[in-house]
């Protein structure tokens, strides 16, 4: 129960990934759970269960990250409701494989929204409760394609991530003195059933071949490591990203 009568705030967790595998993990450990979704029935849907599985409080709510007005409702009512945030996950993302000179407006600022400003809006949220309460956790989901290239047609997601990066380290800085901690965790391939609809097979193939651990990832590896993050025992870590790779990336 390491989470004992705390409350994680997660976005995009109403699906099959790992938004959801860290709802699951985090309630197991006693947390109250506040599952977003862009799909509201579906979000209320999830926390029922959690709430039926592991008998916290929970409360689903509909929040398109892209929207300030969404993000600011949703951390509003998550307030009204429990009266504090400890734990802000953000896992909203989203991608769109396409090489650098195909790559519409639209297409481009669609995911730079999604993964960068919608991470931003969530962090400017619940910065003030956090700092009010002296304490809280920041943990936003990147990927190692902000470390490395790729030709698969991930500019536009790779920019996106490694943005996470850069403003989880300025935020991290910005927010110690509250006993805030931000850090991020940087996946690998971590399959789920929604994979094949946004990537080719044989750039799935390519992702799997490139892990050298005899077992591919889930999104309750990266749960796990976001479960340590939110704890006690990662009190001290702050600015840091945590690669969830398998041994595909290392550094």
């Amino acid at each position: 129960m390491r989470l004992q009568d705390k409350v994680v705030l997660l976005t995009a967790a109403a699906g099959a990934g790992i938004g959801q595998a860290t709802a699951r993990v985090m309630a197991r450990e006693g947390a109250s759970i506040v599952i977003t979704d862009i799909h509201e029935d579906r979000a209320r849907a999830v926390a029922a269960e959690i709430a039926s599985e592991s008998g916290v409080r929970t409360l689903g709510l509909k929040c398109d990250v892209t929207s300030a007005v969404d993000v600011k409702n949703a951390v509003d009512e998550t307030l009204g409701a429990f009266g504090r945030i400890d734990v802000l996950f953000n896992n909203a993302g989203t991608n769109r494989p396409t090489q650098v000179a195909d790559i519409t407006d639209e297409v481009w600022d669609l995911v730079i929204a999604t993964s960068l400003t919608g991470t931003f809006y969530c962090c400017r949220a619940v910065v003030p409760a956090m700092r009010k309460q002296n304490g809280g956790r920041i943990i936003s989901v990147t990927s190692v394609a902000g470390f490395r290239g790729l030709a698969g047609g991930h500019a536009h997601y790779a920019a996106a991530k490694a943005g996470v990066m850069a403003f989880t380290r300025c935020l991290a800085m910005e927010v110690a003195p509250y006993r805030i901690t931000a850090n991020t965790i940087a996946p690998s391939f971590i399959f789920n059933e929604f994979i094949p609809h946004i990537y080719p097979q044989d750039e799935i193939d390519r992702m799997f071949e490139e892990i050298p651990y005899p077992r591919k990832g889930t999104p309750e590896d990266v749960a796990n490591a976001a479960l340590f993050l939110a704890s006690d025992e990662g009190e001290y870590m702050t600015g840091q990203t945590l690669c969830v790779t398998g041994g595909s990336w290392m550094r």
